[in-house]
């Protein structure tokens, strides 16, 4: 195991481009420099600072928007640059444990911070009041608000991020997901989507008002045991399960199985802390709240 650390130390310096199943090559810091990507990701950071703007010269400096919500954003924000657009994302291409971070950091740091940075109150305030008119309007059609309603139910949410973790990482859709950008876009989409329904469930609401104080630590407690059973099967397996890791691993001297188990302990340890500490912290909120 102590070889799966060294290499991770070392690989900023033997990674080539993201490429599925690319070979390393020495000295090389790719960056994913996918037009669409970096559109999304400028169009994102430009309208929530002007929307935060316009409000705070609308109602005052820090009203509607607390900075510190601002702060959660940005935190988000730059949690999603490191895993889509650094050179993460292209070692995520060579080894498993790698694409393990990747996937964390989208579900476990970028999710919750962006959903505590309110993004849909920045975004809207980035349009005039006409613009914000027309939004309410269409956001207001009984289509839309029905399925918000219901992908925003914490069953419904809890049911649609379990799956999407546990079917990416059936060995044929997860080989797919490396060997075809297409494949790995929808991976990666439907990870960070299904993360933000989720934890809108937990962070998005007051729960004492709406979904049950109960329920939110609940959904917490159970996500954090089954990605640890996931992680602990990754672990604990005799064989590796995806086959599109054999060359790459084997090219930078790290066996197939061992580069699986590190990356299923870090779903395991440090992504299953993430839930309990969130857990605990909401219900120790909420106690304190009841108190006051």
């Amino acid at each position: 195991m102590a070889r799966c650390w060294l290499l991770l130390a070392l690989l900023p310096g033997v990674a080539s481009a993201h490429a599925p199943g690319a070979e390393a090559a020495p000295h090389a810091w790719p960056w994913n420099t996918e037009p669409w990507l970096l559109a999304l990701m400028a169009a994102s950071a430009l309208f929530y600072a002007r929307g935060a703007w316009r409000l705070w010269a609308h109602a005052g400096w820090g009203r509607g928007i607390a900075p510190r919500t601002v702060a959660s954003f940005a935190c988000g924000w730059l949690a999603l640059l490191v895993a889509l657009v650094s050179p993460l994302d292209a070692l995520g291409g060579l080894l498993f444990s790698v694409h393990m971070v990747q996937h964390e950091l989208l579900m476990v740091v970028a999710a919750p911070l962006l959903v505590l940075g309110r993004p849909l109150a920045a975004w809207t305030w980035a349009f005039d009041a006409s613009g914000r008119r027309r939004i309410a309007r269409a956001v207001s059609a009984r289509w839309l608000a029905a399925t918000w309603s219901s992908l925003t139910e914490p069953a419904m949410a809890w049911s649609l991020h379990a799956l999407a973790l546990w079917l990416w990482h059936v060995p044929v859709l997860f080989d797919a997901a490396i060997r075809h950008e297409g494949w790995h876009v929808l991976q990666h989409g439907s990870f960070l989507a299904s993360a933000l329904l989720f934890w809108w469930t937990v962070l998005g609401t007051d729960p004492r008002a709406t979904r049950g104080a109960g329920w939110t630590v609940l959904s917490l407690f159970t996500t954090m045991v089954h990605t640890a059973l996931l992680g602990a099967l990754l672990s604990l397996s005799p064989t590796p399960w995806y086959a599109a890791y054999a060359s790459s691993t084997a090219a930078l001297g790290l066996a197939a199985l061992e580069d699986q188990q590190l990356g299923g302990l870090i779903m395991w340890v440090p992504t299953g802390l993430a839930y309990l500490i969130a857990a605990l912290a909401l219900l120790g909120r909420l106690l304190t709240r009841q108190r006051a």
